[in-house]
């Protein structure tokens, strides 16, 4: 049985983000044309991220090492393991966020977070970083109000940075742009990149 796992990080309402409705469009279609997958939906604003910080790196070596966690460390490792396990378990990975001030939500950064474990997601050897999670699929859906130059746009590169060190290459990228740079075009974009978007997620 193939499991996907739906990721959303935006906690604004369907009327006021594109990106939900994009997220809202695959989930739809995605269910309607594949009707015998397990389907496991996250948002994550609805879940305790704690920052990367001293805790959780120093409970990273620890683990690695096999020493004694403290309560506390213990406590953020379990939040990690937690997120990580839901991953690594996932055949196909659909992730949904907006452009928020040149990147992503701070939850979706925080998230990523938890996925860099060696030996677990990639690991090192003498050539360099190679990443363990090659087999897996990834659609990335993200809006953004103006145009940007690839260049330019930091929110979908920066995740597809994140899972290329993971060694994830098969990456559907699904993008709804401008509709605030041309508020007169603005229902036409939408409407279009929502169809899109659902024809894509049947191919997925």
């Amino acid at each position: 049985m193939t499991t996907t796992l739906f990721i959303q990080a935006s906690n604004r309402p369907a009327e006021h983000a594109v990106s939900v409705h994009l997220y809202e469009a695959f989930l739809s279609s995605y269910k309607e044309s594949h009707p015998q997958e397990t389907i496991v939906e996250v948002n994550l604003f609805h879940e305790p991220l704690p920052y990367l910080g001293t805790t959780m790196i120093t409970g990273n070596y620890k683990i690695a090492q096999g020493m004694t966690l403290t309560p506390e460390e213990e406590a953020e490792q379990q939040i990690v393991r937690k997120y990580l396990d839901q991953f690594l378990a996932a055949d196909k990975i659909v992730i949904a966020f907006p452009l928020w001030n040149l990147t992503v939500p701070a939850v979706l950064h925080s998230y990523l977070d938890y996925l860099h474990q060696p030996r677990k997601t990639f690991k090192y050897t003498a050539e360099g970083l190679v990443g363990l999670l090659q087999g897996k699929k990834v659609a990335l859906l993200s809006a953004r109000g103006g145009i940007y130059a690839e260049h330019d746009e930091l929110a979908v590169s920066f995740v597809k940075k994140h899972l290329q060190v993971f060694g994830i290459t098969d990456i559907t990228t699904i993008v709804i742009e401008g509709h605030n740079q041309y508020p007169n075009r603005r229902e036409t974009i939408i409407a279009e990149g929502l169809r899109n978007t659902a024809l894509a997620a049947k191919m997925f």
